[in-house]
C-alpha cells in the first residue's frame, strides 16, 4: 500500500500523525509519513514513533515492496506499535536538516560543472560526495568560492511536476548517469534552484531540500578524487 509521503509537499514537517497499517521486526508501514525513504544518494531519515503507553527508535527508513511505500525500521530490540494505533511519527530533526542542507549544496556543485555527467554521490550529514565524467574538474578552491557566492545569492529553492513525456523532450535534464529519475507514474518531480526563466539548477531529483540557498550555510570543497580516466570525485563539507 502506498504511503502519504508528506516531505514532497513540505520538507520542514518535524512531526506527523498517523495510522499503523503494519508493524513487523523489517519496519512499520504508516499510511502517511515525513520520513524520507533512503533512496538517490539520501540516507532515509531516523527518528521515533510515539503511541499511548509506548514508543518505538526509528533506526532508518526504506522503501517497500511497493510504489511509493515506506518502511520505518525500528532499532534493535525496539517495541512495535499496535497494528491500527494512532502514533506520533517525529524526527530526528537536526540530522535530516543538515541532510537538506547537504543535497540542495549537491545541486549548487552541479551548476558549477555544467555538461558534465554525475556518475555517482552520496549525501552525508557530516560529508558528502559527487562524482563526475570530465577529466579536469575546477579546483577545490574554486569550486569553494563558487559555492559560497551562490549560497550568499540566497537563491530560492522550487520544486516542480512534469510530465514523463516531457522529461523525454528535454533528456538534458538528467544529470546523474548512475541512477535514472523514476518512470512510469506519469510524473517527474524536478528541483529548481533560482528563477524559472533562467535557474542556476534544474534535474530531477526525489529528495530533501531548503527552501533558499542562504540556509545551507558555509560551504567547503575539501578534496578531489581521481576515481579513474574521466572519474573526478569532489568532497564537501559543511560549516556548522
Amino acid at each position: 500500500m502506498p504511503t502519504d509521503l508528506l516531505f514532497r509537499d513540505d520538507a520542514y514537517l518535524r512531526e506527523c500523525s498517523a495510522t499503523v497499517l503494519a508493524a513487523t521486526p523489517e519496519g512499520v508501514l504508516l499510511d502517511r509519513t515525513i520520513f524520507y525513504a533512503q533512496g538517490g544518494g539520501q540516507p532515509g531519515d531516523s527518528g521515533v514513533l510515539r503511541w499511548p503507553g509506548g514508543e518505538m527508535a526509528v533506526a532508518n527508513a526504506v522503501k517497500g515492496s511497493e510504489p511509493d511505500s515506506v518502511l520505518h525500521v525500528p532499532a534493535t530490540d525496539a517495541t512495535l506499535p499496535p497494528v491500527g494505533a494512532t502514533v506520533t511519527a517525529a524526527l530526528d530533526w537536526a540530522r535530516r536538516h543538515r541532510h537538506m542542507r547537504m543535497h540542495t549544496a549537491l545541486h549548487l556543485l552541479c551548476s558549477l560543472i555544467p555538461g558534465a555527467g554525475v556518475t555517482g554521490g552520496q549525501v552525508g550529514a557530516d560529508r558528502s560526495r559527487l562524482d563526475f565524467d570530465l577529466p579536469n574538474p575546477p579546483t577545490k578552491e574554486a569550486l569553494t568560492a563558487g559555492l559560497n557566492a551562490l549560497v550568499a545569492a540566497n537563491h530560492p529553492v522550487a520544486m516542480h511536476w512534469i510530465t514523463d513525456a516531457e522529461l523525454d523532450a528535454n533528456p538534458a535534464m538528467v544529470r546523474t548517469l548512475s541512477v535514472q529519475p523514476p518512470r512510469g507514474a506519469g510524473q517527474v518531480r524536478l528541483v529548481q534552484v533560482g528563477d524559472a526563466a533562467q535557474p542556476t539548477d534544474l534535474q530531477p531529483c526525489g529528495g530533501t531540500h531548503v527552501r533558499l540557498t542562504g540556509e545551507i550555510g558555509r560551504v567547503e570543497v575539501t578534496k578531489l578524487e581521481n576515481k579513474g580516466k574521466q572519474n573526478r570525485r569532489v568532497y564537501v563539507v559543511l560549516g556548522e
